[in-house]
């Protein structure tokens, strides 16, 4: 039974199933939950710091349900993805509803897309790592893989890490820097990788040039079937995934630095080098995502295994409650560069 309750995200496709069948004011409910009633509720729940005992841990490690959960989300991101095609062309649809359900969409996109996109790739099986790149092709964000494993979970923490947000650096900017240094480095590894092994950069064992083939063939197959504008709305909604992704990489390891030895090279990798959240809704929603401290210290580490550890720095609300304070700069400098000075 404690596997169960990650399936409370179903909420998720149920708000949107919701604002796909209305219009107005109710096709927002999906952004009304998640942004508003979420962080209500979790600035008001207590923390939940409580890990699985040895025993337990073992027991849950071979427990196929986590998995099996993980692997419904598939078909649901799949259905949605093309109930949203149709939904978005109806006649007489508003601007009002419009946005509304793109909104809906990339939040589908950003949590079962590219979470448990990134969750799935993070196997150490070829069938579980194609499942990941599936979900994160509806995001537009294969490139995720090659540099969250091979640079992120490498340089996490440091200068050279697109995805490690700098102290005092907006959000705004970061989301630029961060997107378009780590694809550049997704092509530099994988170039890297494939050069190593005596191959052409343009070789099909290049995850690169695949990723980028099929997201050529998605595109122009949305724009035979379905035209132009819903195309356009398909891009919108994974641009709105995509910036759901690069908010919480800019809260995750937001002023955090490991330190530089005298041969240049950085200490290894500690649970002090992430900020951590056992705020109980976000981590159910996010498949325990918010134990981020615990993940970068073992990244092949199962999502429902992820503990919290007191040396961890710790968030004072949980997820959707930090990105949206994250979206007001001067607020966030000043409450998150005080917890940075104390830790």
């Amino acid at each position: 039974m404690k596997s169960i309750k990650y399936l409370s995200f179903l909420l998720l496709p149920l708000s949107v199933g919701i604002a796909f069948t209305t219009n107005g004011w109710i096709s927002y409910l999906p952004v009304f939950l998640f942004f508003g009633l979420l962080p209500i509720l979790e600035y008001a729940f207590p923390p939940n710091a409580k890990n699985f005992d040895k025993e337990t841990a073992s027991k849950e490690k071979e427990n196929k349900i986590y998995t099996y959960i993980l692997y419904l989300t598939i078909p649901i991101q799949l259905f949605f993805l093309a109930w949203f095609f149709t939904v978005i062309q109806e006649t007489q649809l508003t601007t009002s509803t419009y946005i509304g359900r793109v909104f809906g969409m990339g939040l589908m996109c950003g949590v079962l897309g590219i979470n448990v996109g990134h969750e799935l790739g993070h196997r150490n099986n070829r069938f579980d790592e194609f499942l990941g790149e599936l979900l994160l092709l509806t995001s537009l964000n294969t490139h995720f893989l090659p540099y969250h494993n091979a640079g992120h979970h490498n340089n996490v923490a440091t200068p050279k890490d697109a995805a490690t947000a700098r102290l005092n650096e907006p959000l705004y900017l970061f989301w630029i820097r961060s997107h378009t240094t780590s694809y550049l480095q997704a092509w530099q590894l994988e170039n890297a990788r494939l050069q190593n092994s005596g191959r052409h950069w343009f070789h099909p064992q290049n995850r690169m040039v695949i990723y980028t083939l099929c997201s050529i063939t998605l595109l122009s197959a949305i724009f035979a079937f379905y035209g132009t504008f819903v195309l356009a709305a398909f891009i919108l909604a994974s641009m709105v995934g995509i910036l759901l992704l690069e908010t919480v990489n800019y809260i995750e390891h937001y002023g955090l630095l490991r330190k530089q030895k005298e041969n240049g090279r950085y200490e290894r990798v500690k649970r002090t080098h992430s900020w951590n959240s056992d705020h109980v809704l976000g981590r159910l929603m996010l498949f325990n995502l918010s134990r981020h401290s615990d993940h970068h210290y073992n990244g092949s580490k199962h999502y429902q295994l992820l503990n919290s550890v007191p040396e961890s720095p710790q968030m004072p609300t949980g997820y959707p409650g930090m990105m949206l304070l994250a979206l007001i700069p001067p607020l966030w400098f000043k409450f998150m560069n005080k917890k940075i000075q104390a830790f």
